[in-house]
């Protein structure tokens, strides 16, 4: 059995890469405030009980001929880096976009300690540490 077929890294890797690219989308918002048309964007909060295995494009069926065919791609304001997005703010505030931004980090953060701390439990387990 891999490592990476335990539940538990397996859900860390996903809230460490969910919380790479809601950095991503909190810096684009930063650098974007000055920017008029611009509407503050961030990433819906992650739901182990909703995670599918793969985040591939899915099609829409059409069960009857008057329903409107789906378009074949994503639109850009739907997903971001394989996330769900949420709607779009009116405007970006710099002080709770920086609050956001500390508030990831720090989440990150103890998603990476947690991660490092699971693997030293294994190795003590195995007999390598």
């Amino acid at each position: 059995m891999a490592i990476t077929d335990l539940s538990l890294f397996s859900m860390l890797r996903t809230r460490m890469q969910w919380h790479q690219e809601r950095q991503r989308l909190l810096s684009e918002n930063v650098a974007n405030s000055d920017t008029p048309t611009y509407r503050q964007r961030d990433l819906a909060p992650l739901q182990f009980d909703k995670v599918k295995p793969t985040l591939t494009s899915i099609g829409l069926d059409r069960t009857a001929s008057s329903h409107i065919a789906g378009s074949s791609g994503q639109s850009e304001g739907s997903r971001f880096g394989g996330y769900e997005v949420r709607a779009p703010g009116i405007a970006v505030n710099l002080e709770d976009e920086m609050i956001k931004v500390a508030a990831n980090q720090m989440d990150y953060q103890a998603a990476t300690t947690l991660y490092t701390k699971s693997l030293g439990l294994i190795k003590i387990a195995i007999g390598r540490r």
